[in-house]
């Protein structure tokens, strides 16, 4: 992990990337079933699920979540703070033997009505399995601090966190 300070005067809308991939396994659905509590058998249940229109079990869509933004963490910027996720949907299912990977684009920019000293980032995040397929999306807001006056000193200044 490498840490990188950005700036919210740095962030441009557009700008995008796509990190590295990710192979969906038997033992994800297993642990985070354990985790959740959630063992619906569109999950656990192969015998079940042949039954349905998807015909083989699903990925739970927060398995699919947490780890389309796991992938997404490999920077560090010590000068923003997530806030929180609007608007995810599961566009399509996840299964045993996909592979996911995520992009991210810069999608907003706009002030923080309760810190004047940063602004809000909305980053798009869009989980694409192996054929090119949206399968997850939901907007990333980070709250970034905003770059400080010229020759102000930072060392003096009282840190922003936690939250007020």
């Amino acid at each position: 992990m490498m840490e990188q300070i950005q700036y919210f005067e740095d962030y441009e809308i557009g700008s995008s990337r796509l990190t590295s991939g990710r192979t969906i396994t038997e033992t994800d659905f297993v642990v985070h079933a354990g985790h959740t509590g959630d063992f619906f058998p569109h999950h656990m249940d192969a015998e079940f699920m042949k039954t349905t229109p998807f015909g083989q079990r699903i990925a739970h869509g927060t398995l699919v979540f947490s780890v389309g933004i796991g992938l997404t963490a490999t920077v560090v910027n010590p000068v923003a703070f997530s806030y929180g996720y609007d608007r995810l949907r599961f566009i399509k299912p996840v299964f045993i033997g996909d592979t996911i990977r995520t992009r991210t684009t810069i999608a907003a920019k706009e002030d923080d009505p309760k810190r004047p000293g940063s602004g809000r980032v909305i980053e798009r995040c869009e989980v694409i399995n192996q054929r090119g397929e949206v399968v997850l999306a939901a907007d990333h807001i980070y709250i970034v601090e905003r770059r400080p006056p010229a020759g102000l000193r930072l060392d003096l200044m009282p840190m922003s966190w936690p939250w007020p």
